[in-house]
């Protein structure tokens, strides 16, 4: 079926306006977090005024306080944004998927734009359910960088799939994918984050950025929460590519490029989530698999098809 090139282009347009509108969101964080400040600054300015609140009347954990009104102002703004940067960005998605007649993720370009936009969605829920807004603009640093990463060295033309993806396994398995890889993200953020904070509990380093989060033991369980619901869609997912595989090539397993690539980023995450539950890993051992778990999914998602070459080859990369 030929690509209706009109809706490809609109695509385009949403994938490129999606991706300026998440720039624009992450200044209205950063000028929230730049008004923001911890309950021993607000003190401190209180003392220099006079008015008698010693510099030490909160301990340094105390979670941030915003100094004005217009700063949480600002901070819905940019929330504003990102729900709108969100919009486009499913239109992209959609528009993409309408022009070619198929699903929308049957190439890298197509692929990374959707784990992205599962990411964020998903970032979204959590930010509105457990108020962690103000963590907003380092999710979506990484988010805007993949995309930018995607729309440039990964960018594919609409067209039709190769004759190898040309199966009902790729909305199952890449459908599963996408998700669970967009959803892993976001812990991996946490748990760096986490790192921050935790030795700013501890000593007070990096006093100038960590006092802004959330305390650490906020961060540890959000990246533990959402990892448990990621874990087990990239364990199916990673099913269901075998099965595929072994239609489509004669075997389940080859150790291709990304076949490695994603069975290492498995066998992190269950270490971590073995760990927690077996071992009662908490803290700084934790987070720092969870990091590991987080680059390792970078790595798979867009570099691994930049540097090498294999069975999945196919995807829209020269």
């Amino acid at each position: 079926m030929p690509v209706n090139e009109t809706l490809a282009r609109y695509s385009d347009w949403s994938y490129a306006s999606a991706v300026v509108i998440y720039v624009l969101a992450m200044v209205f964080y950063l000028v929230e977090q730049a008004m923001t400040k911890t309950r021993r600054q607000a003190a401190r300015e209180l003392a220099a005024v006079g008015g008698g609140a010693s510099e030490t009347a909160a301990p340094e954990s105390t979670v941030v306080v915003t100094s004005s009104p217009r700063a949480d102002r600002l901070g819905r703004m940019g929330f504003a944004l990102n729900v709108l940067g969100v919009l486009l960005h499913a239109a992209a998605v959609i528009l993409r998927g309408l022009a070619t007649d198929r699903v929308p993720w049957g190439n890298m370009y197509e692929y990374g734009s959707a784990v992205c936009l599962f990411a964020v969605i998903g970032w979204l829920v959590l930010a509105k359910r457990f108020d962690i807004r103000r963590l907003s603009v380092w999710v979506l640093l990484p988010i805007v960088v993949l995309l930018f990463l995607g729309g440039t060295a990964l960018y594919t033309p609409a067209a039709p799939v190769q004759p190898a993806l040309q199966s009902y396994w790729l909305a199952i398995h890449v459908t599963a994918v996408s998700i669970s890889s967009g959803l892993l993200l976001l812990p991996g953020v946490a748990s760096l984050l986490y790192l921050f904070r935790a030795a700013y509990e501890k000593d007070g380093r990096f006093a100038g950025f960590a006092a802004r989060l959330p305390k650490a033991e906020v961060l540890d369980r959000l990246a533990y929460r959402v990892t448990v619901v990621g874990f087990p869609l990239f364990t199916f997912a990673i099913i269901c590519g075998a099965i595929w595989a072994e239609s489509a090539w004669g075997r389940f397993w080859g150790w291709d490029p990304k076949e490695t690539c994603a069975f290492i980023a498995w066998v992190i995450y269950a270490v971590y989530l073995h760990a927690r539950a077996t071992a009662g890993w908490r803290g700084n051992r934790a987070a720092v698999i969870n990091v590991i778990g987080f680059a390792s999914m970078v790595f798979n998602l867009f570099f691994i098809n930049l540097v090498t070459s294999g069975l999945h080859s196919y995807a829209g990369v020269a």
